[in-house]
């Protein structure tokens, strides 16, 4: 009987955790793909998350080698997709560095990198 509850007991907190853990916006992917390279520079990133977005409190940046913005102005928010226009950009690596609140007001941030030209 001790071993059920302990069993019971462990499933819950397992279930519980996850719902928690699903309940933050997490990037779930980017084009240019984190960590690749390009051959041509993009016109933008585009950022798609595990969770609707609250406009108003999301942002991200897109930084060159120098640390230097290369982001064209606010990024777009439709639903769980974020879109940072970029300037014209030469061969290099680039910095995307987000930050997001998801509807449910939970807030995440990351950062990934990829680069233009030669792989």
């Amino acid at each position: 009987m001790r071993r059920l509850a302990i069993v019971g007991g462990t499933a819950a907190i397992l279930l519980l955790g996850s719902i928690a853990v699903g309940a933050h916006a997490f990037l779930d992917h980017a084009d240019p793909r984190v960590g690749s390279t390009v051959g041509v520079a993009p016109r933008e990133v585009t950022l798609w998350f595990t969770q609707d977005l609250e406009p108003a409190f999301s942002t991200a940046t897109v930084t060159d080698a120098s640390g230097q913005r290369v982001d064209a102005g606010n990024p777009t928010i439709d639903g769980n997709v974020m879109r940072v226009p970029l300037r014209s950009i030469a061969a290099g690596k680039y910095k995307v560095t987000w930050h997001v609140l998801s509807l449910d007001t939970h807030t995440t941030e990351g950062a990934f990198t990829f680069g233009v030209g030669e792989p």
